[in-house]
Order: structure tokens, then C-alpha cells, then sequence
């Protein structure tokens, strides 16, 4: 294989001056959400004088966003994208500058951040769905597996420098700066954002009575992208891929104690163990090239995931610090895969008027799946202790992956992405029933046509 076949696919961002467009606006919003992200933990806790109000905070703002998310799916399914995207920008751009405010105040206030991550939840969720659903569409069904490794750089990239720039600003300017670049970032994302044609949702021909789509009740509206997700095996396979690993093998809670207590390197072990996983994760999407010519992506899909459970199983049994980031950068590297594998998988089969129901619940589940993992991996350990919490994890993430392979052969027999695909979901009534037959074969069917976050959290699909 040619270096030139494993580097990262730039087709879209060659061919289409759209999605370099959408790529630049959310390289801007990745960085600018890590900074703040990292500038509002470091604010509350200076506000609050304990851990307990950054984690407060950061549920508040889990809780706030997907519902941001379930309401921004329904309203990327019925309204014009383009505007909703630059609404919630807009919306977002306003609380990173109302806390840069409170932040430059004589007396700044705890329960005003509070405040503004409902507000910044809210907005986030609302505006992801519908990035994420134009994606198809700026660029091209058959760039997909490109397009999500590319929209996966950005966050990494933001994952890697945000975090220390931020460090350094907070340090020096004070956390105010922070928030003032990222507003500036959702400025200037919106100002490119605004030159993106309209993107109204393309109804089936099954679909066309469109004003009586646009009046579905809200919560029909999201039982329609469910059912759609219990309906394809496919989609319904790699979202539970994904749930095992986030669940079951989820790491990041016990980085502390692996760093101080097993690697007795203090916090600059820590550190470490939080870097680790993002540069292996930013190296995968930089050598992604071939995942686009992949003829099996759904196998592929269930390696790579049992690889990170894998990895992160081998880890629990490290005790020397390089092995240990080794085996995270490799997990990490896994995770990327397994993201553009995932997100490209999830958007060619979905047909363009439920992208914005289905990604949101695809956002949601990465919103709350990793922080209940987190909170299990940290409950487990207290009991356990952590090595030994990583390792059954870990195989547990494994053997769950090769059930969910086992038990739905469709997600084994998809094929590439680029072919198309049938829209398998009926619009109402009720769900296919199990014996129900999967049109797997690409000659069966017919061609049918990430994201803003919060200012204070992250909203991608990476794990952490």
C-alpha cells in the first residue's frame, strides 16, 4: 500500500469549496470549546474551592445538552439547517461572551456558570444535530468515511493544544481570554458558515407531504429517527459497538490513581495519560486514507472496537509509564477508526429526512455513554482497584463487541460506503419486526440523499 493510499483522504476539502467551509468553521469551534471547556473547570473550582462544583457543572451541561440534542434533531428534519446552524452559533457566541464578563467582574459569581452551561447545553445541542446532518450533503455520500476522518483531525487537534493554550492563557491573561477566543472563533466560524447555501432536508418521494411532516408532534418526530435506529441492524449494531465500549471500557476517571498510585509519576503521569489517548487518536485519523476503500466497514468496525477493549485491558496490566501511553495511544488510535467508521456507517444509512433525528440520538448516546462509564470504571475501582477494573473491563468490552457481531450478521456484511442505499424505515407505524429481512446486498438498492458544542464541554464522539 502507497504512503499516498494511507495519509488522510482530502477529496472533500479538494473538490468542494462547501465542505472547506464547514471544515474551517469547526476546526475553530474544536479549539475553541477546549479552551473554554479547560478555563471554565479552572474558574469554578477557583469559584467553588472544590472538585465537586466542576463536576456539578459538567453534568448540568450533560443533562442540558441532550436535551439541546433530541429538540436540534427534530429541528434539523424540518427547517433550513444553514439557518439553524448560524442561530445556535450565534446563541453559543453570546454565552462564552456573558461569561467572559462575569469572568472580568469585580466579583465574578459560581452561580452565574451554572447558568450559562444550562445556556450553553442548550445551545450546543441545539445547533450539532444539524451540523452533522449537512455533512451528506456538502460532501457527498461517497466521501463520508473522508469527510468524518477529517472532521475527526479537527477535534483532535483542538483535544491536543486546546487543554495547554488554555493552561498558559488562564496562567497569564486570566480565563476571560479564553472565553473571548472562543467567541471569536464562533464569530468568524458563523461568518463562513453564512456564504453555505440553503440546506433544507430532501423528503422521500414516500414522504412528500411535507407540511404534514413539518407538523409532527416533536416527540413523534424523534420516535420516527428511533425507530428508524431499532429498524436498520445495522445502525442498531455499531450504536450498541459503540455503547459497549464507552460503558464497559471507559478509562479516563482512573487516570489519577493510575498515575500516582501505579506509575508514582504525580501529576505530570496524569497528564500524560489524558495526552496519550488524543495523539494516538490524531495520528489514526492522520493515516486514514484506506478506511474509505474498506469493502467490509462493518467488520472492520467490530476489530477496531475489540481492539480498544483490548488495549485498554492491557493497560490495567501495565506498571512501566511508556507501555502504559503506548497501549492509550493505541487505544486511542482504535477509537478514531472506529469514530469515522461509525459516523459514516450511521449517515449513508440514513436517508437525508431523518439525518438530524438519528444524529442526535447518535450524539446523545456519546454524551451520556462515556460519563456513565466513567462513573462505572470509578465505582468498580473503589472496590477492584483500578488495574483490575481496566482489565475486566476491557474484556468485557470485547466479549460484549463479538455478541453484538454474532447476534446481528448485518452489521458483519455491510458493505462500503460509497454504495447506495435504501431507505429501510417506514416513516410511521409501527417497527419491523425481528424476522424481518435486511436488504444488505448494494444491488438491491437505490441511492437516497460534528459539530458545535458547548462552550464548556465537548461534544464530539470521541471517548473522554
Amino acid at each position: 500500500m502507497r504512503l499516498g493510499e494511507i495519509a488522510v483522504d482530502v477529496t472533500p476539502l479538494r473538490a468542494n469549496r462547501d465542505f472547506r467551509l464547514l471544515f474551517t468553521a469547526t476546526a475553530l469551534s474544536m479549539l475553541g470549546t477546549a479552551l473554554t471547556s479547560v478555563a471554565a473547570s479552572i474558574q469554578v473550582y477557583d469559584l467553588g474551592n472544590s472538585s465537586l462544583h466542576v463536576g456539578l457543572v459538567n453534568l448540568v451541561i450533560g443533562v442540558s445538552l441532550c436535551v439541546g440534542l433530541l429538540a436540534g434533531g427534530v429541528l434539523a428534519d424540518r427547517t433550513d439547517r444553514r439557518r439553524l446552524i448560524l442561530a445556535t452559533r450565534a446563541g453559543s457566541a453570546v454565552v462564552v461572551l456573558a461569561l467572559a464578563g462575569n469572568a472580568l467582574a469585580p466579583e465574578p459569581q459560581l452561580w452565574f456558570v451554572y447558568l450559562a452551561a444550562i445556556a450553553a447545553g442548550i445551545a450546543g445541542g441545539l445547533g450539532a444535530p444539524a451540523l452533522m446532518a449537512v455533512t451528506p450533503a456538502l460532501a457527498g455520500r461517497e466521501h463520508l468515511a473522508a469527510a468524518g476522518a477529517l472532521l475527526t483531525l479537527t477535534t483532535q487537534f483542538g483535544a491536543m493544544v486546546g487543554p495547554s493554550l488554555a493552561g498558559l492563557i488562564a496562567a497569564g491573561p486570566g480565563v476571560a481570554v479564553c472565553y473571548l477566543i472562543d467567541a471569536a472563533g464562533f464569530v468568524l466560524g458563523a461568518a463562513l458558515l453564512w456564504r453555505l447555501p440553503h440546506l433544507h432536508p430532501r423528503p422521500d418521494e414516500e414522504d412528500a407531504d411535507t407540511d404534514h411532516a413539518a407538523a409532527q408532534h416533536p416527540v413523534r418526530a424523534i420516535l420516527d429517527g428511533l425507530r428508524h435506529v431499532r429498524a436498520n441492524r445495522v445502525i442498531r449494531g455499531l450504536m450498541l459497538v459503540d455503547l459497549a465500549a464507552v460503558v464497559l471500557a471507559m478509562p479516563y476517571a482512573l487516570f489519577p490513581e493510575m498515575g500516582n498510585e501505579v506509575f508514582d509519576g504525580g501529576p505530570t503521569a496524569v497528564g500524560l495519560l489524558y495526552t496519550a489517548p488524543a495523539v494516538g487518536a490524531f495520528l489514526g485519523a492522520l493515516a486514514s486514507g484506506w478506511i474509505g476503500r474498506v469493502r467490509r466497514p462493518g467488520m472492520t468496525l467490530i476489530v477496531v472496537a475489540a481492539l480498544w477493549g483490548a488495549a485498554i485491558a492491557a493497560f490495567g496490566l501495565s506498571r512501566h509509564l511508556w507501555l502504559g501511553l503506548l497501549l492509550l495511544a493505541l487505544a486511542g488510535g482504535a477509537d478514531t477508526i472506529s469514530e469515522i467508521l461509525r459516523r459514516a456507517l450511521l449517515q449513508h444509512h440514513t436517508p437525508d429526512r431523518l439525518q438530524g433525528r438519528v444524529g442526535s440520538l447518535w450524539l446523545a448516546q456519546a454524551t451520556a455513554g462515556p460519563a456513565t462509564g466513567n462513573a462505572l470504571s470509578g465505582g468498580v475501582a473503589r472496590l477492584l482497584g483500578p488495574g483490575t477494573t481496566l482489565v475486566a473491563g476491557g474484556v468485557a468490552c470485547v466479549a460484549a463487541v463479538l455478541a453484538v457481531a454474532g447476534a446481528l450478521p448485518a452489521l458483519r456484511a455491510t458493505g462500503p460506503t460509497s454504495a447506495p442505499i435504501a431507505d429501510e424505515t417506514p416513516t410511521a407505524g409501527p417497527a419491523r419486526t425481528p424476522e424481518a429481512p435486511d436488504r444488505v446486498p448494494a444491488a438491491d438498492r437505490t441511492p437516497t440523499d460534528s459539530p458545535a458544542g458547548p462552550p464548556t464541554t465537548n461534544t464530539t464522539t470521541t471517548k473522554g
